[in-house]
């Protein structure tokens, strides 16, 4: 992916993305556990997807290349206002979005409220939507203290596979970066909580999206191993959407789109096939 990758200024802020790519245009949403970027969420996916559309992979504000900067009164309403500007800034009109884990999230969260928000054309979900249980594996991506052993509990929730949080060299690439300058405040700052506001997580509430709002093309692609959500958990969400599909992914867990890219990559291009007519 280095070797697609760009910078632009957005309203003053250094923002990275990845392009490559011809045909209809395809932006990848990456995820919010800390250390993520579009590089470590998508590197598995970005050039099969680029074989036949025209993918863009931005990092969103406040992770991988873009500028750490955390709005503590938007929040992220900011974050995503940073992306509708890049959006209009590369004159995209209408894409397919493919959002994992957060960038999903806030994608259908914007498309939920203001189907204007985002100029999406159709929707796929990797391990986002729905509840969000409050566990042991959640804590792992809420408490991460900056060690290398912190960071191999975030990829043992992430990825259900073993060999991945036994790989050193790879926890080690999201360790670093974890700790680039301003990357863990970034992430952290998020839950701040001021002592007069009553605490309350966002983590195992009931799901009030109003899925039924989104009336276009979606897949919700979900891992069978999934930690950081409810099981089989996408069926169930695919049918709030007036015209959602689901597909489980076995042996995944979280993050899908890694563990098992051969398998996503060609249910997504599938998908985006039917969705632009060239099936």
């Amino acid at each position: 992916m280095k070797d697609h990758f760009r910078t632009a200024v957005i309203d003053g802020l250094d923002t990275g993305y990845y392009e490559a790519g011809s045909g209809p245009t395809v932006v990848l949403l990456h995820g919010g556990e800390h250390g993520s970027s579009a590089e470590l969420t998508w590197e598995f996916n970005f050039h099969a997807l680029a074989g036949g559309f025209h993918v863009i992979a931005p990092d969103w504000l406040g992770f991988g290349t873009t500028a750490k900067v955390h709005d503590f009164e938007l929040g992220a309403q900011r974050r995503l206002a940073h992306m509708q500007r890049f959006l209009a800034y590369k004159e995209i009109d209408k894409a397919d979005l493919i959002g994992c884990s957060m960038g999903g999230a806030l994608a259908v969260r914007a498309l939920s409220a203001d189907s204007r928000s985002l100029p999406a054309r159709s929707l796929v979900l990797i391990g986002s939507g729905g509840n969000a249980p409050d566990n042991i594996f959640r804590r792992a991506l809420l408490d991460y203290d900056c060690t290398i052993s912190g960071m191999r509990k975030i990829v043992e929730a992430l990825i259900h596979d073993p060999s991945w949080s036994r790989n050193d060299a790879y926890v080690e690439r999201r360790f670093r970066s974890s700790i680039e300058p301003g990357a863990w405040e970034c992430s952290a700052a998020a839950r701040f909580k001021n002592p007069l506001v009553s605490v309350r997580s966002e983590f195992g509430q009931v799901d009030t999206t109003r899925y039924e709002n989104i009336d276009i093309p979606v897949l919700v692609i979900g891992g069978e191993f999934d930690v950081l959500k409810e099981p089989g958990y996408a069926p169930h969400l695919a049918r709030r959407f007036p015209r959602g599909e689901a597909y489980t992914v076995p042996n995944a867990g979280h993050l899908s789109n890694i563990e098992q890219a051969d398998e996503v990559n060609g249910n997504i291009i599938a998908f985006l096939r039917r969705v632009n007519g060239n099936s």
